[in-house]
C-alpha cells in the first residue's frame, strides 16, 4: 500500500465560533423569497424542452441523433432540478404543491421523490461529515481493506473512469427500500417507490410495444443515461475534490462544511440553462430555502462577504481526471490517500 495524502483545506480556516446563521446574515433577504410565476414557467419550459428533445429523436436523422440524446437527457435534468427544489420546498409554499410536482417531475426518470427527498435532506445536515454523510462518501483506510474484492473492485471504478454510473447504483439502492424507514416517512418513501414502480411498469412495456426495443433504447435508455451523466458529474464535482476534506464527526463544524465543502462550477451556459443554475451550488448548502432563481444573487453576496473561503472551478476534462484520479479514501488522520 502506498500512502501520499494530498494537501486539503482544514476546517479551522473558518473562525471555529462563526455560525451558519452569521453567514445567512449577510445574504439579502430577497434571495429567499419564493415566486411562483418563475417557479411555474420553469416547469413549462421544461416540458417544452423534454418534448422539444423527444421529437427531435423522433425524427433526426441517425447522424444527429447523439445531440438529440444529450439535449434530451440534459432537458430530463432540469426536471429532476424542479424535483429538487420540491424536495427542499423551495418550489411552493404549499407542501401538497411541492410532492405533486415532485413526483411528476421524477416520474420519467422513474426516481422515487420521498425516498431521494429524506435521504438527500440528511446529506445537508450532515455534508462531509465523513462515515455519516450519504453523498459520495469515502471509506477509510481500515474501512476499504475490510470490504470484499467486489465492493472494492465497484468503490475504485465508480469513483475512477465510470464515475458516471455512479448515480444509477444511488437510485438502486438507496430510493425504493422503505423498510430503511419508520413512521410516516416510511408511508411516504413506500408511496413514491410503488408510484415510480407502477410508473415504469406502464410505460417502459408500452414503449416496447409501440416502438420496439430499439425505441425503449432510443427513446429512453439513452436519455437516461445522459441524464445519470450530468447526476453523477455534478454530485461528485460538488463535493469530492481532493482539497475538500471529510471531517470526523466530532470535530465538524457546520458553517465550514456548507460553506468551504463543496464547488461552484461553471458549466456551458447551455447546460446552466436547461439545469436550472444547480451547479450555484454553494448558496444552496448555506440555504436549502433558496430557490434555484435567486441562486445567483446568493452567490454573489457569497462572493462578497465569503469569497476567500469559497472554491471554485471550470467544467473541463481535466477537472474530472484531477477528481477521479484521487483514491477517494482516507488515512487514519483523515486526510486524502493518493493510493491504495
Amino acid at each position: 500500500m502506498t500512502v501520499a495524502p494530498t494537501a486539503v483545506r482544514s476546517s479551522t480556516t473558518l473562525d471555529p465560533s462563526l455560525r451558519l446563521k452569521d453567514i445567512l446574515q449577510t445574504l439579502p433577504k430577497s434571495v429567499f423569497q419564493k415566486d411562483s410565476r418563475k417557479a411555474w414557467l420553469a416547469v413549462l419550459a421544461n416540458i417544452i424542452c423534454v418534448s422539444l428533445g423527444y421529437l427531435s429523436i423522433a425524427y433526426s436523422p441517425w447522424y444527429l441523433l447523439p445531440f438529440a440524446w444529450i439535449f434530451t437527457g440534459t432537458a430530463l435534468t432540469g426536471s429532476f432540478v424542479i424535483g429538487h427544489d420540491c424536495g427542499h420546498r423551495s418550489f411552493s409554499n404549499n407542501n401538497r404543491v411541492n410532492d405533486f410536482v415532485g413526483h411528476l417531475m421524477f416520474l420519467p426518470l422513474f426516481f422515487p421523490f420521498h425516498g431521494w427527498r429524506i435521504q438527500h435532506d440528511f446529506h445537508h445536515k450532515h455534508t462531509n461529515k465523513l462515515s455519516v454523510d450519504n453523498a459520495w462518501v469515502p471509506f477509510t483506510t481500515d474501512e476499504f481493506l475490510a470490504e470484499s474484492p467486489t465492493v472494492k473492485f465497484i468503490y475504485t471504478y465508480v469513483r475512477g473512469r465510470f464515475w458516471w454510473l455512479g448515480s444509477i447504483g444511488h437510485w438502486i439502492t438507496k430510493h425504493f427500500n422503505w423498510n430503511d424507514f419508520q413512521g410516516k416517512q416510511r408511508e411516504q418513501v413506500r408511496f413514491s417507490a410503488l408510484f415510480a414502480i407502477v410508473g415504469m411498469a406502464v410505460i417502459l412495456p408500452t414503449l416496447i410495444a409501440t416502438t420496439g426495443i430499439v425505441g425503449f433504447f432510443k427513446f429512453w435508455v439513452l436519455p437516461w443515461m445522459v441524464y445519470h451523466f450530468w447526476m453523477s458529474t455534478f454530485t461528485i464535482v460538488h463535493h469530492t475534490l481532493p482539497e475538500i476534506p471529510f471531517i470526523p464527526a466530532d470535530t465538524w463544524h457546520e458553517a465550514s462544511a456548507q460553506l468551504t465543502g463543496t464547488v461552484h462550477c461553471n458549466y456551458p451556459k447551455w447546460v446552466e440553462a436547461l439545469c436550472f443554475d444547480i451547479n450555484v451550488h454553494i448558496p444552496h448548502h448555506i440555504s436549502t430555502g433558496i430557490p434555484w432563481y435567486n441562486l445567483r444573487n446568493a452567490h454573489a453576496a457569497i462572493q462578497e462577504h465569503w469569497g476567500d473561503y469559497t472554491i471554485e472551478r471550470d467544467f473541463s476534462w481535466a477537472l474530472m481526471k484531477e477528481i477521479t484520479d484521487t483514491c477517494h479514501i482516507y488515512d487514519d488522520h483523515y486526510r486524502h490517500v493518493r493510493d491504495i
